[in-house]
């Protein structure tokens, strides 16, 4: 593991060269282990790049460490960035590079007059909510079932491939406050308004999920989708239980969002270190919550 003094060394910048983002495929099968019929090609990326999308990289000298890779959109009647992947090796994940990667994309985005980035990630991964939801200050309104199909080669694609896709408003006041640490008493705000919430999906005692009555949970103004801490524990110790998880969030999430919820916020931990982590979700839609600039 690289000592956390070592972080102002490790540079962010454009992948310039072929050499550059011939280190892609590298970084790709360390981090999801995928093969490489599902990497992305060097000719694909090298022509990506020529067309103006974006590749930055965190590079240790002249070793790339991670990266992201954005791709331009069109939703809603505008223009986006779609940021496919984000990854970073293992020994350099402690150092805070994928915030500093997504920063150098959302500056990026914002010189070429990109409002709005999308993109997609597992519900059932936890640590990856709380980056998304509570560090960078995403929204989501869809869910996709198997939105890569059943399974893909990579070892994080086992218990299908649903994806919340969310929604990140780049020079939104919500945003600008999350990626400037002002948080002050909101993660307690948060926190006491999941507990008081019954969970449409909730985590029994026994570590299955419980389900709530649908209607009644869905008259309510919020409710909340609780989810393991770490459901990469639960599929290496019983893959039929994370079977089971996968089935009962993603009918919690579809029936919400059919009855016009759409996911706020995340709580990583609800009942201390090892214990679940819960969504919140809030009747109404995403510009209520984040006024059009």
């Amino acid at each position: 593991m690289i000592a956390r003094g070592a972080a102002q060394q490790i540079a962010i910048r454009d992948l310039r060269s072929i050499d550059d983002l011939s280190q892609l495929k590298a970084v790709e099968k360390e981090v999801w282990g995928v093969a490489d019929e599902d990497a992305l090609p060097l000719t694909v990326a090298i022509a990506c790049k020529a067309a103006g999308n974006i590749f930055v990289g965190a590079f240790d000298k002249d070793k790339l460490v991670g990266f992201a890779f954005g791709f331009l959109g069109r939703e809603h009647g505008q223009t986006t960035v779609h940021s496919h992947m984000l990854a970073v090796l293992d020994a350099y994940r402690h150092l805070d590079l994928g915030l500093r990667l997504k920063q150098a994309q959302r500056e990026r985005a914002m010189a070429m007059g990109v409002h709005e980035m999308t993109w997609t990630f597992d519900p059932l991964q936890s640590r990856n909510a709380h980056f998304n939801f509570f560090k960078l200050g995403v929204v989501s309104d869809t869910y996709k079932v198997d939105f890569y199909g059943p399974q893909t080669s990579s070892m994080l694609h086992r218990n299908g491939t649903d994806r919340l896709w969310v929604r990140w408003i780049l020079n939104s006041r919500r945003v600008r406050d999350r990626l400037a640490g002002r948080l002050t008493g909101q993660r307690a705000e948060m926190l006491d308004a999941i507990k008081l919430l019954a969970p449409l999906v909730r985590f029994d005692p026994s570590g299955k999920p419980g389900r709530a009555d649908l209607a009644e949970s869905l008259a309510r103004q919020r409710v909340s989708i609780e989810v393991p801490g770490d459901i990469l524990e639960v599929e290496r110790a019983d893959m039929g239980l994370a079977r089971e998880w996968r089935d009962a969030t993603r009918w919690a999430f579809r029936e919400a969002v059919k009855a016009g919820f759409f996911v706020a916020e995340f709580c990583r931990s609800i009942r201390g270190q090892q214990g679940p982590g819960a969504y919140l979700l809030q009747r109404g839609t995403v510009s209520e919550l984040i006024p059009e600039a």
